[in-house]
């Protein structure tokens, strides 16, 4: 009761003070429950940068991290885009550096480079085109013949070559929550709940999309649990979507593939983190002009399709 009366206080401090600022308070599924009740707009990387391309704000609140507020400010360059949490990374998009990107492109002279949302803004600025995990097999499909060298997720590179059936060089990248989950965590989770099934993320391994009846984006797998008519799903990504997923389908069992797939970096901001961050106008992310209107090149790309 301590802390719900907490939590009451903490979200209208951040409500007033967000109508002062003419904020808006991007959310993305893999947040806290109580970061993601408080977003004007909660979604996965493709719908908030669809949310960041068309918003009207001064300010932005990013809860996500820190590839995410960059592509914010890429995409609003008017407004203030604020991270509450500075040290909110990703693993997977420090897997690769912008001088690395380039000695491969030189390696490969004509390839053209896909580059998955999860990175720097600096890799997407010597990139051809952005991609995320619910449109890659779309964005890769539109880049007709030749070379694609695909960055930083080898999995999800890997899981599109096979749907197009078209090879393509992978950066060995990887998320480190997603390869937390195993084959046999869907498999057992199965045997116990006969009939259930079962949606894996496109970054976890090979051998775990190759057990899961549906592999799907985070935004794809909230459809699908809307219209599916499976009463019981076991959920193979980032355990935060669990909390969206049964606000949105009551009726319905949402059973994490495992207990293990939490993103250290996702849980750094808090309803305290989001206060100061309004109250402080810090810390803010902003993105070179120059890195900027080459990132977005490759950005617009992916979002015309």
């Amino acid at each position: 009761m301590i802390q719900d009366t907490k939590n009451k206080e903490l979200i209208e401090k951040i409500l007033r003070l967000k109508e002062k600022r003419r904020a808006v308070i991007l959310s993305h599924n893999y947040q806290r429950p109580e970061v993601q009740d408080i977003g004007d707009f909660v979604g996965d990387s493709l719908e908030l940068s669809r949310k960041a391309a068309g918003v009207k704000a001064d300010v932005i609140v990013f809860c996500g991290v820190h590839f995410m507020a960059e592509t914010a400010s890429i995409l609003s360059p008017n407004s203030l885009v604020l991270l509450p949490d500075a040290g909110s990374g990703c693993p997977m998009a420090d897997m690769i550096t912008v001088e690395q990107l380039v000695v491969w492109k030189k390696e490969l002279p004509g390839a053209r480079v896909v580059c998955y949302v999860n990175s720097t803004a600096a890799v997407k600025a010597e990139s051809d085109i952005c991609c995320t995990s619910a449109n890659a097999v779309e964005v890769v499909r539109s880049m007709g013949d030749g070379r694609i060298l695909f960055v930083p997720d080898q999995y999800l590179g890997r899981y599109v070559s096979t749907k197009i059936n078209r090879d393509m060089v992978l950066w060995p990248g990887f998320c480190p929550t997603h390869v937390n989950i195993q084959a046999q965590d869907i498999i057992s989770k199965k045997e116990k709940h006969p009939g259930a099934v079962a949606l894996a993320h496109p970054e976890c391994r090979p051998e775990v999309t190759a057990v899961a009846d549906e592999v799907l984006s985070t935004g794809g797998m909230l459809r699908y649990a809307r219209t599916a008519d499976a009463a019981v799903m076991i959920i193979g990504t980032e355990t935060g979507i669990l909390h969206r997923l049964r606000q949105e389908n009551p009726g319905k069992t949402f059973i994490p593939a495992t207990e293990k797939a939490v993103c250290p970096d996702m849980k750094k901001i808090t309803l305290e983190k989001v206060l100061s961050a309004l109250e402080d106008m810090k810390p803010e992310v902003r993105v070179p002009v120059d890195v900027r209107e080459r990132a977005r090149s490759a950005v617009d790309r992916m979002l015309a399709l």
